[in-house]
């Protein structure tokens, strides 16, 4: 059978089957490994994968198809070890704050340069726009829009842009990134307040 991995959750994955909306809780098979990848996680979201349905109602991921694309982090300590983010997307966006909390440029630089490498087109969200200045929104527009990157101001609790947003998800599968408190959980909750 085949799926596509939606969600991780220690070394059990959560692959929805193919052309239903059933899922099954699944491990992967054996000692995994990757061509060419070293990686803590052989398996990433967005992965498709061959599946093997157990007794117990879990599942044994047996392959991975071919990945189009995927994002690593690489560790910053001297392991070189990396961890796939998400595989197979069509885009990804990232979420920037200038205010509560402050995303460090150099988070925001580090991010496009792994899009860059991995070849995934990336949208920058400048979030909490009701917060700032003009100036200091018009600043970061001027250096990263110089750089030749999409900004997008939006204000979640606000209704800013989200309509936006939610157009430019719409058939596709996006990576939404940034860290914790620039309002990603937010945001999805004002495209659709169902998702929990």
């Amino acid at each position: 059978m085949h799926g596509l991995v939606i969600r991780n959750t220690g070394s059990w994955y959560t692959v929805k089957v193919d052309g239903t909306e059933e899922t099954v809780e699944a491990k992967v098979k054996g000692n995994f490994r990757l061509k060419g990848i070293r990686s803590t996680n052989p398996v990433a979201i967005g992965d498709k994968v061959e599946f093997i349905p157990q007794p117990d109602g879990t599942a044994l991921i047996s392959a991975i198809d071919e990945r189009k694309n995927y994002i690593i982090r690489k560790a910053t300590n001297l392991s070189k070890q990396s961890h796939i983010i998400a595989a197979n997307i069509d885009r990804a966006m990232l979420v920037v704050t200038l205010v509560e909390p402050v995303t460090a440029t150099e988070f925001v630089d580090r991010f496009l340069v792994t899009c860059e490498a991995y070849k995934v087109p990336v949208t920058i969200l400048l979030a909490k726009i009701d917060l700032l200045s003009e100036e200091a929104i018009a600043e970061f527009h001027r250096v990263y829009e110089g750089a030749g990157y999409e900004v997008i101001d939006i204000s979640a609790t606000q209704g800013i842009g989200v309509e936006r947003v939610k157009e430019m998800l719409a058939g596709k599968t996006t990576l939404l990134s940034g860290n914790s408190g620039v309002g990603k959980s937010t945001l999805i909750g004002a495209i659709d307040p169902a998702i929990e």
